[in-house]
């Protein structure tokens, strides 16, 4: 099941550039751009039955310092935060992370590290989380995530972005079974979860768009009363 996190960052090209990255590798993300909007957020996804499970937090914020919320947030709640700033003193990181914060990533970084140091600090808190795959190959077809692209024998496959989202979740997990709940609430919505019909839907118009012969599928495959896998690629 996806994982939920809430970035709090006040620069809109970083925020959407974040945002994207992270729903790549298969995070729900959610953004604010700054503490109050940030607050009302957490103040209604935390009681929920799908609460946050990591917070990325910027300092610099219109409407106040990020360190604040920092420690408005460690006073209620287990969520792990990373901080992330162009601060880089090291009195300052050092309070913060004696504040409660789990890590802190100096401004500019890559999207690499900033998955890994989330991987970390999920863990820390229990939760494991494995590098998702993003590229998928295997016969003609091609999958690049990242890019948005699907191509079979070298030509580009128009999907639509359902069902582009629930090839994308097939492929983080390729090879592994991908039960009826985990693809309907990941792809849907937990709402949806009794809502099966909608994958033998979608998963047929997959195989008519991606499968040599759709009728005997080799790729997108059916796990009988559990779920469906995407055949493991090279």
């Amino acid at each position: 099941m996806a994982l939920h996190v809430l970035l709090v960052e006040d620069d809109r090209e970083l925020r959407r550039t974040l945002r994207d990255a992270l729903t790549v590798e298969g995070y729900e993300v959610q953004v604010s751009g700054s503490a109050a909007d940030a607050n009302a957020v957490l103040k209604h996804a935390m009681p929920s039955l799908t609460p946050l499970d990591l917070l990325i937090l910027d300092l610099g914020l219109p409407d106040g310092d990020g360190a604040d919320l920092l420690h408005s947030v460690r006073s209620k709640y287990k969520l792990p935060v990373l901080i992330i700033s162009a601060r880089h003193d090291e009195d300052n990181k050092v309070h913060l992370l004696d504040a409660g914060a789990d890590d802190y990533l100096v401004k500019p970084f890559s999207i690499n590290e900033l998955l890994a140091r989330m991987r970390v600090s999920l863990r820390h808190r229990g939760t494991t989380v494995q590098a998702a795959q993003t590229v998928y190959q295997c016969h003609s077809l091609h999958i690049d995530l990242a890019k948005h692209e699907v191509s079979k024998a070298g030509e580009a496959v128009h999907l639509t972005p359902t069902e582009f989202k629930l090839l994308a979740r097939l492929v983080r997990q390729a090879g592994q079974v991908v039960t009826h709940r985990q693809l309907l609430v990941d792809v849907w919505g937990a709402e949806f979860v009794q809502h099966t019909h909608y994958l033998r839907l979608y998963m047929a118009q997959l195989r008519a768009k991606l499968e040599d012969n759709p009728t005997e599928p080799q790729l997108l495959l059916t796990e009988p009363g559990v779920g469906y896998r995407l055949f493991e690629g090279v």
